[in-house]
């Protein structure tokens, strides 16, 4: 076992950070960059390895799809609540959201005792993002945007807007953003200072709710609010849903990943974002290892900080991303080369829908121990946002209990759950690429034969993800 301090970025929802300076910056830790690191076990990298192949291989083999699609189609009504709460919700997490904009302007300028960072990267982007993807689309309700604007409809603002984006646009216009954020996530020197973060983020919420007011809610969120898209690819995986009713809305149970097989096929633009979205994550982990960072000329052991490896990192990750959907579209097109399939673009649409729960699973075991230990940070800043020596909350504690992630037993669930995490993820994946590609091509012989590029590609990536988890990094 190693145990090291790892320097992490998670991405905030910010639209114009290329337009920020990025000369004479501090090299800022991020705030869930001080998580300690425990790395797998060198047998759980093994031992996850082979049973990925096996359980795929049963898949295939031994699972008739038709069952799986009766199965994932099942709806349980639970609730029907006579209203929704959007923006009575949503306007309330304005007001927290402005509340921190204020603590990151005038508070501590450390990550770790602000509020704003701890609560961007380490409780929206980690816990809220795993929270999506069991509970459901709680961005609907959490957005700080929606209570504002019904406000503003109130007030007289036409709830469609003036103004229609052109369908041409697809994801494209989130695509971008999402790279931009995983730029300021991975590249940018000082990500976590509470300052330039509160700037920016102010920034990217009025950028999002002036297009808000020009185009309306729903067709500014649908394609030009990154976090609005990514949380709802997300939220398909969770056993709940939620739809809309004349009088409020139903919440009912579905089994887990059933509104993905039942979804629409994405446009190209849509599949490169849900690629991006697993290729920067996993970068996150691979830009830290000794490979990376020797193959760029660095001493691990040395490391010279953010600001001298922009130029590598920046190619680091549009090589991964790039990598990554080579890889997802080859799988695709030798796969319908296996049937005689012609729809390349709608067989893309489709199966990359069976990528979320790997995604999911790799956020999960990647950020497991900057949850747990930079958590207790968060909870400790909520309660002394202004860092006046207040304990609002009753949190607020002198020292962080690092040990949480350490000592042999934490360290055996820790391994437990990465391992199981990623495995499980593989597993679900596959169920649900079986039962769409039956879908696409209408015969269970078909779309084994058909599944079996994509099967090997998940393979692969489960064992790159147990890799990463196992390698030793720095940084």
């Amino acid at each position: 076992m190693s145990n090291v301090v790892r320097i992490k970025a998670i991405p905030v929802s910010i639209g114009p950070l290329l337009f920020l300076p990025v000369t004479s910056l501090p090299a800022l830790a991020h705030a869930s960059e001080r998580g300690h690191v425990l790395l797998l076990p060198t047998q759980y990298y093994a031992l996850g390895g082979a049973a990925a192949v096996a359980f795929s291989f049963l898949v295939l083999v031994l699972l008739p799809p038709e069952p799986l699609l009766r199965f994932g189609a099942r709806r349980l009504r639970i609730a029907s609540p006579p209203f929704d709460g959007r923006a009575t919700i949503s306007f309330l997490s304005f007001l927290v959201f402005a509340l921190l904009l204020y603590a990151g302007a005038t508070g501590s300028r450390d990550p770790l005792a602000n509020p704003l960072p701890l609560t961007v990267w380490t409780l929206v982007w980690v816990g809220l993002t795993l929270a999506h993807g069991l509970l459901g689309n709680l961005w609907a309700w959490l957005n700080p945007w929606y209570g504002p604007w019904r406000l503003a409809v109130r007030l007289g603002l036409p709830e469609t807007g003036w103004l229609r984006l052109p369908d041409a646009l697809a994801y494209r216009p989130v695509l971008l953003l999402f790279f931009a954020f995983a730029w300021f996530e991975l590249v940018y020197p000082a990500p976590d200072d509470p300052a330039r973060l509160a700037a920016a983020a102010l920034a990217y919420w009025l950028f999002t709710f002036a297009g808000i007011c020009l185009f309306g809610f729903a067709g500014w969120t649908s394609r030009m609010e990154f976090l609005s898209v990514f949380y709802r690819m997300l939220a398909r995986l969770s056993v709940f849903e939620g739809r809309p009713t004349p009088k409020g809305f139903s919440l009912g149970l579905c089994p887990p990943g059933g509104k993905l097989v039942e979804a629409e096929p994405l446009p190209p633009s849509g599949v490169a974002f849900l690629l991006l979205a697993l290729g920067s994550v996993s970068f996150d982990g691979f830009m830290r290892t000794f490979f990376w960072l020797g193959a760029i000329g660095v001493n691990p052991l040395e490391f010279p900080g953010r600001s001298t490896l922009m130029t590598e990192n920046i190619f680091g990750l549009a090589v991964m991303t790039l990598t990554l959907a080579g890889a997802f579209a080859l799988a695709v097109w030798t796969g319908e080369r296996l049937v005689g399939g012609r729809d390349l673009k709608r067989a893309a649409g489709l199966l990359v829908w069976s990528i979320v729960p790997i995604a999911l699973a790799y956020h999960f075991a990647h950020y497991l121990t900057a949850l747990l230990v930079n958590g207790q940070y968060a909870l400790a800043a909520m309660s002394d946002p202004f860092f006046r020596g207040w304990d609002l909350f009753g949190t607020a504690v002198p020292h962080v209990r690092a040990g949480v992630v350490l000592g042999a037993e934490a360290a055996w669930w820790i391994w437990n759950a990465q391992a199981a995490a990623i495995i499980g993820g593989h597993v679900l994946a596959v169920v649900l690429a079986h039962a769409i590609a039956f879908r696409l091509h209408g015969s269970a012989r078909r779309a084994a034969l058909g599944q079996l590029p994509i099967t090997v590609l998940m393979v692969g990536y489960t064992v790159f993800g147990l890799w990463l988890l196992s390698t030793p990094t720095a940084g």
